[in-house]
């Protein structure tokens, strides 16, 4: 698909963290493609989205997740850590050669307010193993309430991006700040399991504090 921005599909895009990041890209004017096991299901949800968009020829598109995976520039994975790694090795040869921005919290119900690490290290490392050499990995939007993502207000909480290759970095860091928030590149790979792990204690503290949709903010340096 032609586009003076790259394409984007989202992969388990019926989501509750999904539909709101394919919202916010198709109000700025991205291509988006909602990807979904069940394609119905994606293609309502696009049609939801034109209609709240007012314009009903919004390139907002549902398919199945490889379809999605196959015609997009950019891929991003938003499925529960349950169904990371089957999703992963269904859309693994229609995503090579791509950024791959890894949406995923490896929570280990229901210890969910306890960081919990897979084998490999964090989702995203889980991710690069699966995907191969020839994929760049990038986590992002780890920290983010879903809620916050589905409203039209803009989002007081800076996104920490961390992945394979600075320059890979600073491409989804340009989908964050498209996507109306704050982004900082947080570094290599090995990064993201400090990141990921900080979704336990954003929940924890949610629950401490009686809110639902706590996140954080780097301070520091000037505007």
């Amino acid at each position: 698909m032609s586009s003076e921005r790259p394409s984007l599909a989202v992969i388990g895009g019926t989501g509750k963290e999904g539909r709101g990041l394919v919202y916010r890209w198709a109000r700025a004017g991205y291509v988006v493609l909602i990807g979904s096991r069940t394609p119905a299901k994606a293609q309502r949800l696009a049609a939801q989205i034109r209609d709240r968009l007012q314009r009903p020829d919004a390139p907002v598109l549902g398919l199945s997740n490889v379809e999605a995976a196959q015609r997009a520039d950019i891929v991003v994975l938003s499925v529960p850590y349950q169904a990371h790694r089957a999703t992963l090795e269904a859309i693994r040869e229609a995503v090579q050669g791509k950024i791959v921005v890894d949406v995923a919290v490896p929570l280990n119900p229901p210890q969910v307010t306890k960081a919990w690490r897979p084998p490999a290290g964090s989702a995203a490392l889980e991710a690069q193993a699966i995907l191969g050499p020839h994929v760049a990995v990038v986590d992002a939007f780890q920290n983010i309430a879903h809620t916050l993502l589905w409203e039209d207000g803009p989002i007081a909480c800076d996104v920490l991006v961390a992945g394979k290759g600075k320059a890979n970095r600073q491409r989804v860091m340009a989908l964050v700040e498209d996507a109306g928030l704050r982004a900082w590149d947080a570094g290599p790979i090995e990064n993201t399991a400090v990141i990921e792990g900080l979704t336990s204690v954003l929940i924890y503290m949610n629950k401490a504090y009686g809110s639902t949709h706590l996140g954080l903010r780097i301070t520091g340096l000037e505007d």
